[in-house]
């Protein structure tokens, strides 16, 4: 991972937070430049799993970046060719909708639309309760689009969320490995 750039961009699956700062920390150790990106919501939404002024200063702190968390900051990404691989990390079902019918109303996905216009790849870490209902469409439609991987996923509690995933962050640095190879790490869906 010496000197590859990425940019680490997060969504409101604030309950995976701290499996997704665990890589951004993992991934710096590694000797990657990150840049982090947030929608507005994951930047500025205080929850129970944390104060976004807290969280954003701490993934700030590892990255030594700014968050970039406005469509404008995110929209010269491409023309600049500021990264090797785009990963989103957490991704929400809103996010894989917008993905899949090219709207960009977020930092994140104005950030997506950005850089796969220079055929670099893009690493979807689905997070949400809808993976296997609604969202199943755009993910399935995301699958066939050239330069957009998944890290791997499994259902995280078939009996009280029967149609939740979560991807396995901890194949985050493998994934990416295979994606900037132009493969897709295998398999996709996990036990």
């Amino acid at each position: 991972m010496n000197n590859i750039k990425i940019g680490f961009a997060m969504c409101g699956s604030f309950c995976t937070f701290d499996k997704a700062i665990e890589q951004i920390t993992l991934l710096r150790a590694q000797g990657a430049e990150v840049t982090p990106i947030m929608s507005q919501t994951a930047y500025s939404t205080d929850t129970r799993f944390g104060k976004a002024d807290e969280i954003n200063k701490r993934i700030a702190d590892i990255c030594q970046n700014n968050i970039i968390h406005t469509i404008t900051d995110a929209e010269p990404i491409g023309p600049k060719r500021m990264f090797d691989i785009l990963i989103v990390e957490p991704c929400t079902g809103n996010t894989l909708a917008k993905l899949a019918c090219g709207i960009t109303d977020t930092a994140v996905t104005m950030a997506c639309k950005s850089h796969i216009r220079n055929a670099r790849p893009v690493l979807l870490a689905v997070s949400t309760n809808d993976a296997l209902g609604n969202s199943a469409k755009n993910i399935g439609y995301l699958l066939n689009f050239k330069n957009f991987y998944f890290l791997p996923m499994r259902q995280d509690n078939s009996t009280a969320k029967p149609r939740s995933v979560v991807a396995d962050f901890s194949l985050t640095l493998k994934a990416i490995e295979s994606a900037l190879r132009g493969e897709q790490i295998q398999p996709i869906i996990t036990a």
